[in-house]
């Protein structure tokens, strides 16, 4: 099966981002395995999704300083069984950060645990059961605020809107 497979050496590197300043919107709702590549080129993460747009952002989001290249194999139909065969193809040999000991960042929403200050932490720690959606939602305020920072620093132009719901648990996800 391995001969039928896309290698990823054989496909064209692509920049992360239009020279608009967003993820290419030909991939709005397709179906493919990308690999994500660092500014020299080198291989952060390989994964696949149902659509690549929402997929490429959320790792834009997640990991903005690692998101400049990009490879891509779309496919038609859905198939998980293919995306994953073509996936670990591609990471036969390799070991990127983003499919190792750096998944969590690559693949999981931003806890804001994870970034808070310690005064944060302490102000938590203290508050009622009542009051820590609100305590977790002004942290999770301040990490978009840097968050978005970044990506500007990026050049990245595309709206991202976060999901208010997710910032009350103290996590950023795109919506």
């Amino acid at each position: 099966m391995a001969d039928s497979l896309p290698d990823l050496v054989d496909l064209k590197p692509l920049p992360f981002l239009t020279e608009a300043g967003e993820i290419d919107p030909s991939y709005e709702k397709r179906i493919g395995v990308y690999a994500i590549f660092d500014q020299h080129q080198t291989l952060q993460y390989v994964g696949y999704s149902r659509n690549l747009a929402i997929s490429l952002l959320q790792h834009l989001v997640r990991q903005p300083e690692h998101c400049h290249g990009l490879k891509v194999h779309t496919i038609d139909r859905p198939d998980r069984q293919l995306l994953a065969q073509i996936q670990n193809h591609w990471l036969t040999g390799q070991n990127p950060p983003g499919n190792g000991e750096s998944q969590k960042l690559w693949a999981e929403s931003i806890n804001v645990r994870d970034y808070w200050t310690p005064e944060e932490a302490a102000a938590v720690a203290k508050s009622e059961p009542g009051d820590t959606p609100k305590l977790l939602k002004k942290i999770a305020r301040r990490l978009e605020t840097e968050v978005l920072a970044k990506l500007e620093t990026r050049g990245v132009e595309q709206q991202i809107r976060f999901n208010p719901k997710l910032k009350e648990q103290g996590l950023l996800d795109i919506t």
